[in-house]
């Protein structure tokens, strides 16, 4: 069963690894040809070498050139014509290099609709808004616009939040429901005095 399980691995690591990889291949069939596109979901420009190998279709007689795929983008790669009445019989092969070549081929290509990454943060952040404060919305709105990773928490959702705060920062249960304050934590440390974006990037980031 050792021998068996050795040669499954051996036969399905090669493709677990293509599929992983930063440029993956897609085709558009029709009944009389095949078109082979790079798909790059990644902010990387890269270089890729495709080959198709196979029977039962025609292809470019031309030595296969390196093709640029840039960032967030989706490229022709290569086009074979089916033989009528015969089922094509073919392998595929991608080299992807992120050492750009001056010669690489730079073709058309089309901007894919990739959000950006989410950054993380050095410190957890969460946000404590509420309908009395005018610059909640604002911090906010700009932590979603720069794609930090982090928690809005609304005190008038949640009045035992409210109440456990109120205890932390000695404000009674009057007073809390007209702070126009944000209330922000970072990595688990309190702040009432940030009032703006530019503030909590600066506490962020100080050591």
């Amino acid at each position: 069963m050792t021998r068996w399980l050795l040669l499954f691995l051996l036969i399905t690591s090669p493709l677990a690894q293509a599929q992983t990889g930063p440029v993956k291949v897609v085709e558009s069939k029709s009944k009389t040809r095949i078109a082979f596109y790079a798909m790059n979901e990644t902010f990387t420009d890269y270089d890729v070498l495709f080959e198709v190998k196979g029977s039962n279709f025609r292809q470019s007689a031309a030595k296969p050139r390196w093709i640029r795929v840039p960032a967030t983008s989706k490229v022709h790669l290569k086009t074979i014509i089916l033989l009528r009445d015969k089922q094509p019989s073919y392998t595929k092969s991608i080299k992807v290099n992120d050492s750009l070549s001056k010669r690489a081929l730079k073709k058309e290509f089309e901007i894919l609709d990739v959000p950006p990454p989410k950054i993380k943060p050095k410190k957890h952040i969460t946000v404590y808004t509420s309908s009395v404060c005018p610059g909640c919305d604002s911090i906010v709105s700009r932590l979603e616009a720069e794609n930090y990773i982090f928690r809005s928490v609304s005190l008038d959702e949640q009045p035992d939040v409210k109440e456990q705060l109120g205890k932390y920062l000695s404000k009674s249960a009057t007073e809390m429901d007209t702070i126009s304050k944000p209330i922000i934590s970072l990595g688990g440390r309190l702040y009432s005095w940030i009032t703006n974006y530019e503030q909590l990037i600066e506490e962020l980031n100080r050591d």
